[in-house]
C-alpha cells in the first residue's frame, strides 16, 4: 500500500474521530479497508451509546458487515490511535492482516501482541491525530480514563 492510500485512508478515520468529538465522544476513528474500496468507517461510540464495546475500530468493523474470510484477509483496518487489547483482539479474530495507527504517543495499545502474531503495524505518527487526543485527555480526563480502563 502507498503511502498516499495510507493518507487518504487515515483521512476517513480521522474524520470519524472528530464527528466523534462533535457528538461529545471520544475522538477515536477507523476504517476497514480491502482492495482500494472502504468497507466499513466508525468512531468510538462508548459515550455516545452508553456502550463498553463501541471502540472505533469495532464500530467499523460493524459497519462493515458480515464479510468471508478471505476479505478480511486482504484487508487493512486504520485507526486513529494504538488498538487496545479488545480491539487487537477483533483484528486477530478476523486475521486482519495490516493495522495503521494515526498515533500512539497518548496510549500504546498491544502493537506487539499484533506484530507477534504476524500483523503488519505501521504508525503515521500524525500530528492531527495526537491534538484530537491530547486535546480530549486533556479536557475529559475522567472518561479518557475511563476509555483506556483506568481510574
Amino acid at each position: 500500500m502507498s503511502a498516499a492510500e495510507d493518507r487518504r485512508w487515515l483521512d476517513v478515520a480521522v474524520e470519524q474521530a472528530r464527528i466523534g468529538a462533535e457528538e461529545g465522544g471520544v475522538p477515536i476513528g477507523a476504517a476497514l479497508v480491502a482492495d482500494g474500496q472502504l468497507l466499513g468507517a466508525g468512531r468510538n461510540r462508548r459515550v455516545q451509546q452508553q456502550s463498553p464495546i463501541l471502540h472505533g475500530e469495532t464500530d467499523a468493523l460493524a459497519a462493515a458487515g458480515r464479510l468471508p474470510a478471505r476479505t478480511y484477509a486482504r484487508a487493512t483496518m486504520y485507526t486513529t490511535l494504538s488498538p487496545c487489547a479488545m480491539c487487537t483482539g477483533a483484528i486477530l479474530l478476523y486475521g486482519i492482516p495490516r493495522v495503521v495507527i494515526g498515533e500512539h504517543d497518548t496510549f500504546v495499545g498491544e502493537e506487539q501482541l499484533l506484530r507477534s502474531r504476524g500483523v503488519e503495524v505501521v504508525v503515521l505518527d500524525d500530528p492531527d491525530c495526537r491534538k484530537l487526543m491530547e486535546a480530549f485527555a486533556r479536557e475529559h480526563p475522567q472518561l479518557w480514563h475511563e476509555d483506556i480502563g483506568e481510574d
